[in-house]
Protein backbone atom coordinates (compact mmCIF):
# COMPACT_ATOMS: atom_id res chain seq x y z
CA UNK A 1 0.00 0.00 0.00
CA UNK A 2 1.26 3.45 -0.97
CA UNK A 3 0.84 6.70 0.92
CA UNK A 4 -2.29 7.65 -1.07
CA UNK A 5 -3.97 4.34 -0.29
CA UNK A 6 -3.20 4.84 3.40
CA UNK A 7 -4.66 8.38 3.29
CA UNK A 8 -7.78 7.03 1.56
CA UNK A 9 -8.08 4.38 4.25
CA UNK A 10 -7.94 7.07 6.95
CA UNK A 11 -10.48 9.20 5.04
CA UNK A 12 -12.82 6.22 4.71
CA UNK A 13 -12.52 5.48 8.41
CA UNK A 14 -13.32 9.10 9.31
CA UNK A 15 -16.41 9.14 7.06
CA UNK A 16 -17.50 5.76 8.42
CA UNK A 17 -17.34 6.95 12.04
CA UNK A 18 -18.99 10.30 11.21
CA UNK A 19 -21.83 8.57 9.34
CA UNK A 20 -22.30 6.25 12.30
CA UNK A 21 -22.49 9.24 14.67
CA UNK A 22 -24.99 11.15 12.49
CA UNK A 23 -27.18 8.10 11.93
CA UNK A 24 -27.19 7.18 15.64
CA UNK A 25 -28.01 10.72 16.83
CA UNK A 26 -30.76 11.14 14.25
CA UNK A 27 -32.28 7.78 15.12
CA UNK A 28 -32.33 8.84 18.75
CA UNK A 29 -34.17 12.07 17.86
CA UNK A 30 -36.67 10.78 15.33
CA UNK A 31 -37.27 7.11 16.10
CA UNK A 32 -39.29 7.68 19.23
CA UNK A 33 -41.57 4.94 20.43
CA UNK A 34 -42.84 3.91 16.97
CA UNK A 35 -39.55 2.42 15.79
CA UNK A 36 -39.03 0.89 19.22
CA UNK A 37 -42.45 -0.74 18.91
CA UNK A 38 -41.76 -2.05 15.40
CA UNK A 39 -38.36 -3.44 16.30
CA UNK A 40 -39.77 -4.76 19.56
CA UNK A 41 -42.37 -6.79 17.67
CA UNK A 42 -39.88 -8.00 15.09
CA UNK A 43 -37.36 -9.01 17.76
CA UNK A 44 -39.71 -9.91 20.62
CA UNK A 45 -37.91 -13.22 20.97
CA UNK A 46 -34.50 -14.51 19.92
CA UNK A 47 -35.86 -16.55 17.01
CA UNK A 48 -37.69 -13.56 15.47
CA UNK A 49 -34.53 -11.47 15.84
CA UNK A 50 -32.52 -14.26 14.20
CA UNK A 51 -34.89 -14.36 11.22
CA UNK A 52 -34.76 -10.55 10.89
CA UNK A 53 -30.95 -10.51 10.84
CA UNK A 54 -30.85 -13.42 8.38
CA UNK A 55 -33.36 -11.82 5.98
CA UNK A 56 -31.79 -8.34 6.01
CA UNK A 57 -28.25 -9.67 5.51
CA UNK A 58 -29.33 -12.10 2.78
CA UNK A 59 -30.87 -9.17 0.88
CA UNK A 60 -28.12 -6.55 1.29
CA UNK A 61 -25.33 -9.19 1.23
CA UNK A 62 -23.34 -7.60 4.03
CA UNK A 63 -23.28 -8.81 7.61
CA UNK A 64 -20.97 -5.87 8.37
CA UNK A 65 -23.65 -3.37 7.28
CA UNK A 66 -26.33 -5.22 9.26
CA UNK A 67 -24.20 -5.40 12.39
CA UNK A 68 -23.21 -1.73 12.11
CA UNK A 69 -26.91 -0.80 11.89
CA UNK A 70 -27.61 -2.98 14.93
CA UNK A 71 -24.87 -1.18 16.88
CA UNK A 72 -26.51 2.11 15.82
CA UNK A 73 -29.95 0.92 16.96
CA UNK A 74 -28.59 -0.24 20.32
CA UNK A 75 -26.62 2.98 20.73
CA UNK A 76 -29.74 5.09 20.06
CA UNK A 77 -31.81 3.02 22.49
CA UNK A 78 -34.26 1.73 19.87
CA UNK A 79 -33.08 -1.87 20.34
CA UNK A 80 -31.98 -3.69 23.49
CA UNK A 81 -28.80 -5.71 23.76
CA UNK A 82 -30.83 -8.92 24.11
CA UNK A 83 -32.70 -8.19 20.88
CA UNK A 84 -29.46 -7.27 19.11
CA UNK A 85 -27.78 -10.61 19.84
CA UNK A 86 -30.54 -12.51 18.03
CA UNK A 87 -30.22 -10.22 14.99
CA UNK A 88 -26.41 -10.60 15.02
CA UNK A 89 -26.75 -14.40 14.94
CA UNK A 90 -29.08 -14.14 11.96
CA UNK A 91 -26.70 -11.76 10.21
CA UNK A 92 -23.88 -14.28 10.59
CA UNK A 93 -25.92 -16.93 8.76
CA UNK A 94 -27.31 -14.48 6.20
CA UNK A 95 -23.87 -13.49 4.95
CA UNK A 96 -23.30 -17.09 3.77
CA UNK A 97 -25.67 -16.33 0.86
CA UNK A 98 -22.98 -14.20 -0.78
CA UNK A 99 -20.52 -17.10 -0.92
CA UNK A 100 -23.08 -19.18 -2.84
CA UNK A 101 -23.70 -16.30 -5.25
CA UNK A 102 -19.96 -15.99 -5.81
CA UNK A 103 -19.76 -19.70 -6.52
CA UNK A 104 -22.75 -19.35 -8.87
CA UNK A 105 -20.96 -16.67 -10.87
CA UNK A 106 -18.14 -19.10 -11.42
CA UNK A 107 -20.28 -21.29 -13.67
CA UNK A 108 -20.95 -18.43 -16.13
CA UNK A 109 -24.03 -17.99 -18.32
CA UNK A 110 -27.31 -17.69 -16.44
CA UNK A 111 -25.54 -17.88 -13.09
CA UNK A 112 -23.50 -14.77 -13.80
CA UNK A 113 -26.60 -12.98 -15.13
CA UNK A 114 -28.51 -13.78 -11.92
CA UNK A 115 -25.65 -12.38 -9.87
CA UNK A 116 -25.85 -9.21 -11.96
CA UNK A 117 -29.46 -8.72 -10.91
CA UNK A 118 -28.62 -9.48 -7.27
CA UNK A 119 -25.97 -6.75 -7.34
CA UNK A 120 -28.79 -4.16 -7.32
CA UNK A 121 -29.73 -5.27 -3.83
CA UNK A 122 -26.34 -4.32 -2.40
CA UNK A 123 -26.11 -1.09 -0.34
CA UNK A 124 -23.60 0.40 -2.83
CA UNK A 125 -26.27 0.22 -5.56
CA UNK A 126 -29.10 2.07 -3.79
CA UNK A 127 -27.01 4.17 -1.40
CA UNK A 128 -26.85 7.16 -3.85
CA UNK A 129 -30.66 7.18 -3.97
CA UNK A 130 -30.80 7.30 -0.15
CA UNK A 131 -28.26 10.13 -0.14
CA UNK A 132 -30.33 12.13 -2.64
CA UNK A 133 -33.54 11.62 -0.67
CA UNK A 134 -31.74 12.48 2.58
CA UNK A 135 -30.24 15.76 1.36
CA UNK A 136 -33.59 16.80 -0.20
CA UNK A 137 -35.38 16.18 3.09
CA UNK A 138 -32.77 18.19 4.99
CA UNK A 139 -32.72 21.13 2.56
CA UNK A 140 -36.38 21.44 1.67
CA UNK A 141 -38.30 20.23 4.73
CA UNK A 142 -39.43 22.65 7.40
CA UNK A 143 -40.65 19.98 9.84
CA UNK A 144 -38.10 18.60 12.28
CA UNK A 145 -39.27 14.99 11.84
CA UNK A 146 -38.54 14.96 8.11
CA UNK A 147 -35.16 16.59 8.65
CA UNK A 148 -34.25 13.88 11.16
CA UNK A 149 -35.24 11.15 8.68
CA UNK A 150 -33.12 12.91 6.07
CA UNK A 151 -30.18 12.94 8.49
CA UNK A 152 -30.62 9.20 9.11
CA UNK A 153 -30.54 8.45 5.37
CA UNK A 154 -27.62 10.79 4.74
CA UNK A 155 -25.72 9.44 7.76
CA UNK A 156 -26.17 5.88 6.52
CA UNK A 157 -25.02 6.95 3.04
CA UNK A 158 -21.88 8.60 4.44
CA UNK A 159 -21.26 5.46 6.50
CA UNK A 160 -21.51 3.26 3.39
CA UNK A 161 -19.27 5.62 1.39
CA UNK A 162 -16.71 5.31 4.18
CA UNK A 163 -16.92 1.53 3.98
CA UNK A 164 -16.50 1.63 0.19
CA UNK A 165 -13.50 3.97 0.40
CA UNK A 166 -11.85 1.72 3.01
CA UNK A 167 -12.47 -1.34 0.83
CA UNK A 168 -11.28 0.42 -2.36
CA UNK A 169 -8.10 1.65 -0.68
CA UNK A 170 -7.01 -1.93 -0.03
CA UNK A 171 -8.58 -3.51 -3.13
CA UNK A 172 -5.20 -3.60 -4.87
CA UNK A 173 -4.04 -6.16 -2.32
CA UNK A 174 -6.29 -8.74 -3.99
CA UNK A 175 -3.79 -8.97 -6.87
CA UNK A 176 -0.73 -8.75 -4.65
CA UNK A 177 1.04 -12.12 -4.78
CA UNK A 178 2.66 -11.62 -1.37
CA UNK A 179 -0.73 -10.87 0.14
CA UNK A 180 -2.30 -13.91 -1.51
CA UNK A 181 0.47 -16.08 -0.12
CA UNK A 182 -0.80 -15.23 3.37
CA UNK A 183 -3.73 -17.51 2.63
CA UNK A 184 -1.73 -20.48 1.39
CA UNK A 185 1.61 -20.46 3.21
CA UNK A 186 0.38 -21.66 6.62
CA UNK A 187 0.06 -25.35 7.40
CA UNK A 188 -0.56 -24.61 11.09
CA UNK A 189 -4.30 -24.21 11.80
CA UNK A 190 -3.77 -21.32 14.25
CA UNK A 191 -1.71 -19.43 11.67
CA UNK A 192 -4.42 -20.19 9.12
CA UNK A 193 -7.03 -18.61 11.41
CA UNK A 194 -4.78 -15.56 11.82
CA UNK A 195 -4.35 -15.28 8.02
CA UNK A 196 -8.13 -15.31 7.48
CA UNK A 197 -8.63 -12.84 10.33
CA UNK A 198 -6.03 -10.36 9.02
CA UNK A 199 -7.33 -10.56 5.45
CA UNK A 200 -10.94 -9.89 6.47
CA UNK A 201 -9.96 -7.13 8.90
CA UNK A 202 -8.10 -5.37 6.10
CA UNK A 203 -10.74 -5.65 3.37
CA UNK A 204 -13.53 -4.97 5.91
CA UNK A 205 -15.78 -7.72 4.54
CA UNK A 206 -15.98 -11.45 5.17
CA UNK A 207 -17.89 -11.79 1.90
CA UNK A 208 -15.01 -10.16 0.00
CA UNK A 209 -12.36 -12.26 1.74
CA UNK A 210 -14.35 -15.45 1.15
CA UNK A 211 -14.64 -14.39 -2.51
CA UNK A 212 -10.84 -13.98 -2.67
CA UNK A 213 -10.40 -17.45 -1.20
CA UNK A 214 -12.88 -18.87 -3.72
CA UNK A 215 -11.01 -17.25 -6.60
CA UNK A 216 -7.74 -18.76 -5.35
CA UNK A 217 -9.24 -22.26 -5.39
CA UNK A 218 -8.92 -22.10 -9.19
CA UNK A 219 -5.17 -22.64 -8.71
CA UNK A 220 -5.84 -26.09 -7.26
CA UNK A 221 -3.28 -25.36 -4.52
CA UNK A 222 -5.72 -24.96 -1.61
CA UNK A 223 -6.89 -28.04 0.28
CA UNK A 224 -9.77 -28.47 2.69
CA UNK A 225 -7.21 -28.69 5.51
CA UNK A 226 -5.81 -25.25 4.62
CA UNK A 227 -9.16 -23.61 3.81
CA UNK A 228 -11.10 -24.58 6.96
CA UNK A 229 -9.00 -22.57 9.49
CA UNK A 230 -8.82 -19.63 7.04
CA UNK A 231 -12.62 -19.58 6.80
CA UNK A 232 -12.80 -19.67 10.62
CA UNK A 233 -10.47 -16.69 10.84
CA UNK A 234 -12.54 -14.78 8.29
CA UNK A 235 -15.55 -15.05 10.59
CA UNK A 236 -13.57 -13.38 13.39
CA UNK A 237 -12.14 -10.71 11.08
CA UNK A 238 -15.62 -9.57 10.02
CA UNK A 239 -16.18 -8.30 13.58
CA UNK A 240 -13.65 -5.49 13.05
CA UNK A 241 -16.16 -3.28 11.20
CA UNK A 242 -18.66 -3.44 14.05
CA UNK A 243 -15.90 -2.80 16.60
CA UNK A 244 -14.81 0.31 14.69
CA UNK A 245 -18.42 1.53 14.55
CA UNK A 246 -18.66 1.19 18.35
CA UNK A 247 -15.77 3.59 19.05
CA UNK A 248 -18.13 6.56 19.40
CA UNK A 249 -21.04 4.55 20.79
CA UNK A 250 -22.32 4.36 24.36
CA UNK A 251 -21.74 1.34 26.58
CA UNK A 252 -24.63 -0.67 25.11
CA UNK A 253 -23.42 -0.01 21.57
CA UNK A 254 -19.97 -1.27 22.57
CA UNK A 255 -21.56 -4.32 24.20
CA UNK A 256 -23.41 -5.19 20.97
CA UNK A 257 -20.15 -5.05 18.99
CA UNK A 258 -18.37 -7.20 21.59
CA UNK A 259 -21.24 -9.72 21.60
CA UNK A 260 -20.66 -10.09 17.85
CA UNK A 261 -16.94 -10.67 18.46
CA UNK A 262 -17.46 -13.14 21.31
CA UNK A 263 -20.03 -15.08 19.30
CA UNK A 264 -17.51 -15.75 16.53
CA UNK A 265 -14.41 -16.24 18.69
CA UNK A 266 -16.11 -18.73 21.02
CA UNK A 267 -17.53 -20.69 18.10
CA UNK A 268 -14.21 -20.82 16.25
CA UNK A 269 -12.52 -22.19 19.38
CA UNK A 270 -15.24 -24.79 20.01
CA UNK A 271 -15.74 -25.92 16.39
CA UNK A 272 -12.06 -25.99 15.43
CA UNK A 273 -10.99 -27.77 18.62
CA UNK A 274 -13.75 -30.38 18.30
CA UNK A 275 -13.00 -30.90 14.61
CA UNK A 276 -9.29 -31.57 15.16
CA UNK A 277 -9.91 -33.79 18.17
CA UNK A 278 -12.26 -35.95 16.07
CA UNK A 279 -9.76 -35.84 13.19
CA UNK A 280 -7.13 -37.22 15.56
CA UNK A 281 -9.22 -40.37 15.93
CA UNK A 282 -11.00 -40.58 12.56
CA UNK A 283 -8.18 -39.22 10.34
CA UNK A 284 -10.35 -37.37 7.79
CA UNK A 285 -9.02 -38.21 4.33
CA UNK A 286 -10.80 -35.29 2.61
CA UNK A 287 -8.54 -32.73 4.33
CA UNK A 288 -5.81 -33.41 1.74
CA UNK A 289 -8.21 -32.98 -1.18
CA UNK A 290 -8.30 -29.70 -3.10
CA UNK A 291 -11.28 -27.47 -2.35
CA UNK A 292 -13.38 -25.66 -4.98
CA UNK A 293 -15.64 -22.60 -4.90
CA UNK A 294 -18.66 -24.70 -3.91
CA UNK A 295 -16.63 -26.36 -1.18
CA UNK A 296 -15.67 -22.99 0.32
CA UNK A 297 -19.32 -21.90 0.29
CA UNK A 298 -20.37 -25.19 1.91
CA UNK A 299 -17.78 -25.02 4.71
CA UNK A 300 -18.60 -21.35 5.30
CA UNK A 301 -22.34 -22.05 5.58
CA UNK A 302 -21.93 -25.20 7.69
CA UNK A 303 -19.81 -23.30 10.22
CA UNK A 304 -22.44 -20.54 10.44
CA UNK A 305 -25.25 -23.01 11.12
CA UNK A 306 -23.23 -24.99 13.68
CA UNK A 307 -22.29 -21.72 15.44
CA UNK A 308 -25.94 -20.68 15.85
CA UNK A 309 -26.88 -24.19 17.05
CA UNK A 310 -24.13 -24.02 19.70
CA UNK A 311 -24.75 -20.48 20.96
CA UNK A 312 -28.52 -20.06 20.61
CA UNK A 313 -29.30 -21.69 24.00
CA UNK A 314 -26.64 -19.53 25.68
CA UNK A 315 -27.54 -16.06 24.44
CA UNK A 316 -28.09 -14.81 28.00
CA UNK A 317 -24.56 -15.89 28.91
CA UNK A 318 -23.24 -14.13 25.82
CA UNK A 319 -25.07 -10.97 26.90
CA UNK A 320 -23.64 -11.24 30.44
CA UNK A 321 -20.12 -11.62 29.03
CA UNK A 322 -20.57 -8.43 26.98
CA UNK A 323 -21.95 -6.56 30.02
CA UNK A 324 -19.01 -7.73 32.18
CA UNK A 325 -16.57 -6.56 29.50
CA UNK A 326 -18.08 -3.04 29.36
CA UNK A 327 -19.02 -2.24 32.93
CA UNK A 328 -21.31 0.54 34.08
CA UNK A 329 -19.44 3.59 35.32
CA UNK A 330 -19.50 4.52 38.98
CA UNK A 331 -21.76 7.50 38.36
CA UNK A 332 -24.54 5.15 37.28
CA UNK A 333 -24.64 3.40 40.64
CA UNK A 334 -27.85 5.26 41.55
CA UNK A 335 -29.58 3.69 38.55
CA UNK A 336 -28.63 0.26 39.87
CA UNK A 337 -30.96 0.91 42.83
CA UNK A 338 -33.86 0.29 40.45
CA UNK A 339 -33.97 -3.45 41.05
CA UNK A 340 -36.96 -5.03 39.29
CA UNK A 341 -37.18 -7.67 42.03
CA UNK A 342 -38.37 -4.91 44.37
CA UNK A 343 -41.48 -4.36 42.24
CA UNK A 344 -43.11 -7.19 44.22
CA UNK A 345 -43.02 -4.78 47.18
CA UNK A 346 -44.15 -1.51 45.54
CA UNK A 347 -43.58 0.74 48.57
CA UNK A 348 -39.91 -0.25 48.72
CA UNK A 349 -39.53 0.09 44.95
CA UNK A 350 -41.11 3.58 45.06
CA UNK A 351 -38.72 4.64 47.82
CA UNK A 352 -35.75 3.57 45.66
CA UNK A 353 -37.19 5.32 42.60
CA UNK A 354 -37.75 8.49 44.65
CA UNK A 355 -34.11 8.41 45.79
CA UNK A 356 -32.89 8.14 42.19
CA UNK A 357 -35.32 10.88 41.10
CA UNK A 358 -33.97 13.25 43.76
CA UNK A 359 -30.44 12.60 42.48
CA UNK A 360 -31.65 13.32 38.95
CA UNK A 361 -33.30 16.58 40.12
CA UNK A 362 -30.04 17.67 41.74
CA UNK A 363 -28.10 16.92 38.54
CA UNK A 364 -30.54 18.83 36.32
CA UNK A 365 -30.50 21.87 38.62
CA UNK A 366 -26.70 21.85 38.72
CA UNK A 367 -26.63 21.78 34.92
CA UNK A 368 -28.94 24.79 34.71
CA UNK A 369 -27.07 26.83 37.33
CA UNK A 370 -23.76 26.20 35.54
CA UNK A 371 -25.23 27.16 32.16
CA UNK A 372 -26.45 30.47 33.62
CA UNK A 373 -22.93 31.19 34.91
CA UNK A 374 -21.53 30.66 31.40
CA UNK A 375 -23.52 33.64 30.08
CA UNK A 376 -21.36 36.05 32.05
CA UNK A 377 -18.06 34.11 32.12
CA UNK A 378 -17.59 31.26 29.64
CA UNK A 379 -15.47 28.31 30.73
CA UNK A 380 -14.79 25.17 28.65
CA UNK A 381 -14.64 22.87 31.69
CA UNK A 382 -18.00 24.11 32.96
CA UNK A 383 -19.45 23.69 29.47
CA UNK A 384 -18.29 20.05 29.37
CA UNK A 385 -19.78 19.53 32.81
CA UNK A 386 -23.17 20.87 31.67
CA UNK A 387 -23.24 18.36 28.82
CA UNK A 388 -22.11 15.59 31.14
CA UNK A 389 -24.91 16.42 33.60
CA UNK A 390 -27.48 16.53 30.77
CA UNK A 391 -26.39 13.12 29.46
CA UNK A 392 -26.57 11.70 32.96
CA UNK A 393 -30.05 13.17 33.48
CA UNK A 394 -31.14 11.45 30.24
CA UNK A 395 -29.88 8.11 31.54
CA UNK A 396 -31.70 8.60 34.84
CA UNK A 397 -34.93 9.67 33.15
CA UNK A 398 -34.88 6.68 30.77
CA UNK A 399 -34.16 4.19 33.57
CA UNK A 400 -36.71 5.75 35.92
CA UNK A 401 -39.41 5.98 33.25
CA UNK A 402 -39.02 2.31 32.29
CA UNK A 403 -38.96 1.22 35.93
CA UNK A 404 -41.99 3.29 36.97
CA UNK A 405 -44.08 2.09 34.02
CA UNK A 406 -43.38 -1.52 35.05
CA UNK A 407 -44.09 -0.60 38.67
CA UNK A 408 -47.43 0.98 37.74
CA UNK A 409 -48.67 -2.46 36.71
CA UNK A 410 -48.11 -3.89 40.18
CA UNK A 411 -50.84 -4.24 42.82
CA UNK A 412 -50.41 -1.20 45.07
CA UNK A 413 -52.29 1.17 47.33
CA UNK A 414 -53.92 4.36 46.05
CA UNK A 415 -51.28 6.42 47.81
CA UNK A 416 -48.46 4.47 46.14
CA UNK A 417 -50.20 4.88 42.80
CA UNK A 418 -50.29 8.66 43.29
CA UNK A 419 -46.61 8.61 44.19
CA UNK A 420 -45.76 6.77 40.96
CA UNK A 421 -47.82 9.31 38.98
CA UNK A 422 -46.00 12.17 40.69
CA UNK A 423 -42.57 10.72 39.92
CA UNK A 424 -43.44 10.07 36.27
CA UNK A 425 -44.48 13.70 35.79
CA UNK A 426 -41.63 15.24 37.76
CA UNK A 427 -38.75 13.33 36.13
CA UNK A 428 -39.97 14.52 32.71
CA UNK A 429 -39.84 18.14 33.83
CA UNK A 430 -36.38 17.84 35.40
CA UNK A 431 -35.06 16.10 32.28
CA UNK A 432 -36.35 18.96 30.11
CA UNK A 433 -34.70 21.48 32.45
CA UNK A 434 -31.34 19.79 31.75
CA UNK A 435 -32.07 20.03 28.00
CA UNK A 436 -32.69 23.76 28.33
CA UNK A 437 -29.41 24.04 30.23
CA UNK A 438 -27.61 22.74 27.13
CA UNK A 439 -29.59 25.16 24.93
CA UNK A 440 -28.46 28.07 27.13
CA UNK A 441 -24.89 26.75 26.97
CA UNK A 442 -25.07 26.70 23.15
CA UNK A 443 -26.19 30.33 23.15
CA UNK A 444 -23.22 31.18 25.37
CA UNK A 445 -20.91 29.33 22.97
CA UNK A 446 -22.36 31.18 20.00
CA UNK A 447 -21.73 34.51 21.75
CA UNK A 448 -18.14 33.48 22.47
CA UNK A 449 -17.43 32.16 18.96
CA UNK A 450 -18.96 35.17 17.20
CA UNK A 451 -17.55 37.60 19.78
CA UNK A 452 -21.03 39.00 20.41
CA UNK A 453 -21.53 41.28 23.41
CA UNK A 454 -24.88 42.68 24.51
CA UNK A 455 -25.32 46.36 25.28
CA UNK A 456 -25.09 47.41 28.92
CA UNK A 457 -28.87 47.79 29.13
CA UNK A 458 -29.43 44.31 27.69
CA UNK A 459 -26.81 42.84 30.04
CA UNK A 460 -28.61 44.36 33.04
CA UNK A 461 -31.95 42.98 31.88
CA UNK A 462 -30.49 39.51 31.31
CA UNK A 463 -28.86 39.56 34.75
CA UNK A 464 -32.27 40.33 36.31
CA UNK A 465 -33.85 37.44 34.41
CA UNK A 466 -30.97 35.10 35.36
CA UNK A 467 -31.45 35.99 39.02
CA UNK A 468 -35.18 35.20 38.75
CA UNK A 469 -34.45 31.86 37.03
CA UNK A 470 -31.90 30.97 39.68
CA UNK A 471 -34.47 31.61 42.39
CA UNK A 472 -37.28 29.70 40.72
CA UNK A 473 -35.07 26.64 40.10
CA UNK A 474 -33.95 26.75 43.74
CA UNK A 475 -37.58 26.92 44.89
CA UNK A 476 -38.63 23.96 42.72
CA UNK A 477 -35.60 21.91 43.78
CA UNK A 478 -36.16 22.62 47.47
CA UNK A 479 -39.92 21.99 47.25
CA UNK A 480 -39.36 18.54 45.74
CA UNK A 481 -36.32 17.58 47.79
CA UNK A 482 -37.92 18.51 51.11
CA UNK A 483 -41.58 17.85 50.20
CA UNK A 484 -42.18 21.49 51.16
CA UNK A 485 -45.59 22.66 49.93
CA UNK A 486 -45.10 26.17 51.32
CA UNK A 487 -42.04 26.60 49.10
CA UNK A 488 -43.90 25.03 46.18
CA UNK A 489 -46.61 27.68 46.49
CA UNK A 490 -44.02 30.41 45.85
CA UNK A 491 -43.13 29.06 42.40
CA UNK A 492 -46.21 30.12 40.43
CA UNK A 493 -46.13 33.86 41.37
CA UNK A 494 -42.45 33.96 40.32
CA UNK A 495 -43.27 32.10 37.10
CA UNK A 496 -45.73 34.87 36.20
CA UNK A 497 -43.03 37.46 36.84
CA UNK A 498 -40.64 35.56 34.53
CA UNK A 499 -43.30 35.60 31.79
CA UNK A 500 -43.69 39.38 32.20
CA UNK A 501 -39.92 39.88 32.14
CA UNK A 502 -39.68 38.00 28.87
CA UNK A 503 -42.17 40.27 27.12
CA UNK A 504 -40.63 43.45 28.56
CA UNK A 505 -37.08 42.49 27.58
CA UNK A 506 -38.23 41.64 24.04
CA UNK A 507 -40.01 44.99 23.78
CA UNK A 508 -36.93 46.85 25.06
CA UNK A 509 -34.77 45.05 22.48
CA UNK A 510 -37.08 46.21 19.68
CA UNK A 511 -36.80 49.79 20.95
CA UNK A 512 -32.99 49.50 21.03
CA UNK A 513 -33.08 48.01 17.54
CA UNK A 514 -34.94 51.06 16.28
CA UNK A 515 -32.22 53.26 17.79
CA UNK A 516 -29.45 51.10 16.21
CA UNK A 517 -28.18 50.21 19.67
CA UNK A 518 -28.58 46.47 18.97
CA UNK A 519 -28.55 44.23 15.91
CA UNK A 520 -30.83 41.50 14.58
CA UNK A 521 -28.10 38.94 15.35
CA UNK A 522 -28.25 40.02 18.99
CA UNK A 523 -32.00 39.57 18.80
CA UNK A 524 -31.78 35.96 17.64
CA UNK A 525 -29.60 34.95 20.58
CA UNK A 526 -31.66 37.01 23.02
CA UNK A 527 -34.87 35.40 21.76
CA UNK A 528 -33.41 31.90 22.20
CA UNK A 529 -32.28 32.71 25.74
CA UNK A 530 -35.62 34.21 26.75
CA UNK A 531 -37.53 31.23 25.33
CA UNK A 532 -35.37 28.80 27.32
CA UNK A 533 -35.70 30.91 30.48
CA UNK A 534 -39.49 30.94 30.16
CA UNK A 535 -39.68 27.20 29.55
CA UNK A 536 -37.49 26.46 32.55
CA UNK A 537 -39.89 28.48 34.69
CA UNK A 538 -42.83 26.58 33.14
CA UNK A 539 -41.27 23.25 34.12
CA UNK A 540 -40.66 24.56 37.65
CA UNK A 541 -44.35 25.53 37.76
CA UNK A 542 -45.31 22.00 36.64
CA UNK A 543 -43.17 20.46 39.39
CA UNK A 544 -44.62 22.69 42.10
CA UNK A 545 -48.18 22.23 40.85
CA UNK A 546 -47.78 18.46 40.75
CA UNK A 547 -46.55 18.39 44.35
CA UNK A 548 -49.41 20.58 45.60
CA UNK A 549 -52.22 18.92 43.64
CA UNK A 550 -51.29 15.36 44.55
CA UNK A 551 -50.70 16.24 48.20
CA UNK A 552 -53.89 18.27 48.72
CA UNK A 553 -56.38 16.79 46.27
CA UNK A 554 -54.91 13.41 45.24
CA UNK A 555 -55.36 14.47 41.62
CA UNK A 556 -53.36 16.13 38.87
CA UNK A 557 -55.59 18.79 37.33
CA UNK A 558 -53.08 21.55 36.57
CA UNK A 559 -55.61 23.79 34.81
CA UNK A 560 -57.84 23.76 37.87
CA UNK A 561 -54.87 24.37 40.15
CA UNK A 562 -53.59 27.36 38.15
CA UNK A 563 -57.10 28.80 37.86
CA UNK A 564 -57.71 28.61 41.60
CA UNK A 565 -54.47 30.21 42.75
CA UNK A 566 -54.72 33.08 40.25
CA UNK A 567 -58.41 33.78 40.76
CA UNK A 568 -58.54 36.32 43.54
CA UNK A 569 -55.95 34.64 45.76
CA UNK A 570 -54.60 37.32 48.11
CA UNK A 571 -51.53 35.26 48.94
CA UNK A 572 -50.73 34.83 45.25
CA UNK A 573 -51.23 38.53 44.51
CA UNK A 574 -48.99 39.58 47.41
CA UNK A 575 -46.15 37.25 46.35
CA UNK A 576 -46.54 38.32 42.73
CA UNK A 577 -46.19 42.00 43.69
CA UNK A 578 -43.20 41.18 45.90
CA UNK A 579 -41.38 39.30 43.12
CA UNK A 580 -42.34 41.94 40.55
CA UNK A 581 -40.71 44.63 42.68
CA UNK A 582 -37.68 42.43 43.40
CA UNK A 583 -37.05 41.72 39.70
CA UNK A 584 -38.02 45.07 38.22
CA UNK A 585 -36.01 46.12 35.18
Amino acid sequence: MGIFEILNLICGLALFLYGMEVMGDSLKKSAGNRLKTILGKMTSNQFKGFLLGLAVTAVIQSSSATTVMVVGFVNSGTMTLTQAIGVIMGANVGTAVTSWLTALSGIGGEGAELVGYIEWLKPSAWMPILALIGICLIMFSKRGKKKDIGAILLGFSVLMVGMDIMSASVSGLKNDEAFKNLLTMFDNSILGVMAGLVLTAIVQSSSASVGILQSLTATGAITYGAAIPIIMGQNIGTCVTALISSFGANKNGKRAALAHLYFNVINVIIVLSTFYIIDGFADFAFLDQTIGMWGVAGVHTLFKLISVAIMFPFTKWLEKLAVISVKDKNEDEQVNLLDERLIETPSVAIACADQVARSMADISCKALRLSLELLSSYDDKKADLVREYEAKADVYEDALGTYLVKLSGADMTVQDSHEVTKLLHIIGDFERISDHAVNILESAEEMKDKKITFSKEAQKEISVMVAAINEIINLADKAYDEDDLATASLVEPLEQVVDNLKYKIKLNHILRLQKNECTIEHGFILSDLLTNFERVSDHCSNIAGCLIELSKHNSLDMHKYLGEIKDGSREFDNKFKEYKAKYAL
